[in-house]
């Protein structure tokens, strides 16, 4: 772990002219990675109710969990400039992705509650959401957003459209076949193909210096003859600016990108995780960059916020949450008939 020296305020300043960002735009992505943590937060402390001892089959919330407290700054600084019609496939964990790219929080919230008014009436749960007027989905299947990504991109350069997929995955999911697969063909198709590796040094529970000969997956990307990119994931700024690279890039019909962001999560690979393989002193270590201090504090430094506005725009994402979240548990369960429809005969 390399803990960079915060710039100075006339870097930062450099920094965000040459990215054509406003102060009002880094006041919202502040607002959405705040929204990002709360939601998190929010389902958390309802998930762990009723599950004493702990039993995930029971409880509000039923079946697996994964949050990905810590790494909120990957997903908005790399969804930034997305459009609607821009596709995004995410992962098992995949609530940032879906808020990023602008999912309604309370049908969100309704599908993870399994009710019957969330994105997938409620069959899909946290780890199968899909959107489509959001062209959003993810996949409990481990390394499988790289080739579905791939196939909306293909699809929008055969449709003569200018605009982008993302895959998201982990570190874990790129060693898998699939990762190299999609590499070769993106590369070779120049498809409008954007691949951002979640890079948080475990898959599950597994660091990745025990199961990999190169120290980051960026550098396989090379190997595909696709630009890669090695960038802080706990740094909003460093992450928008290689993504808008990526994004402009694949607009204009050049080929994919791969971002590795090297990142962290405050929790466990799911809740009820004991943690055995990692120490409290390395959690304490990476909570100094955690992604939403550094950027509040930056608006301060920078007088673009004062705590006043800070506060008012946390006060309005704990609002939205709290909605979403009320208005899922209030949500009538899906009818048992619904189970039938849908599916496949």
């Amino acid at each position: 772990m390399i803990i960079k020296p915060e710039p100075s305020l006339k870097d930062l300043n450099y920094q965000i002219e040459n990215l054509g960002l406003k102060p009002g735009d880094l006041v919202q992505i502040y607002k959405k990675m705040a929204t990002i943590r709360f939601f998190e937060e929010g389902l958390r402390k309802v998930y762990h109710e009723g599950k004493n001892p702990f039993n995930m089959a029971t409880g509000l919330i039923r079946g697996e969990m994964h949050l990905s407290i810590g790494q909120e700054a990957i997903a908005v600084g790399s969804l930034h400039d997305v459009r609607e019609g821009d596709t995004v496939v995410s992962t098992h964990r995949p609530h940032h992705h879906a808020i990023a790219k602008g999912v309604d929080l309370k049908r969100l919230a309704a599908e993870i509650f399994g009710k019957s008014n969330g994105l997938c009436k409620g069959k899909g749960g946290h780890m199968h959401l899909f959107d489509r007027s959001k062209n959003f989905a993810c996949s409990g299947i481990v390394g499988a957003s790289f080739p579905q990504a791939a196939g909306a991109a293909f699809a929008n350069k055969y449709l003569g459209r200018d605009n982008v997929a993302f895959a998201f995955a982990g570190e874990g999911a790129a060693n898998h076949g699939t990762f190299s697969e999609t590499l070769n063909l993106a590369s070779a198709w120049e498809l409008p193909l954007i691949i951002v590796i979640e890079d948080n040094k475990y898959a599950d529970s597994t660091p990745k210096s025990l199961v990999m000969p190169t120290t980051f997956h960026y550098q396989k990307g090379l190997a595909f003859n696709v630009p890669s990119y090695l960038v802080d994931g706990m740094d909003v700024l460093d992450v928008y600016e290689a993504s808008r690279k990526a994004i402009n890039r694949a607009r204009k019909g050049l080929g994919p990108t791969l971002i590795e962001a090297l990142t962290y999560r405050y929790v466990g690979h799911f809740e009820g995780d004991g943690e055995e393989y990692r120490t409290k002193e390395e959690v304490e270590l990476w909570s100094q960059l955690d992604p939403l201090r550094r950027l509040r504090n930056r608006l301060l430094r920078l007088g673009f916020a004062d705590d006043d506005t800070m506060n008012r725009v946390e006060l309005d994402a704990k609002k939205e949450v709290k909605e979403a979240i009320d208005y899922a548990m209030e949500s009538p369960l899906p009818e048992p008939e619904e189970a039938l429809r849908g599916v496949f005969a």
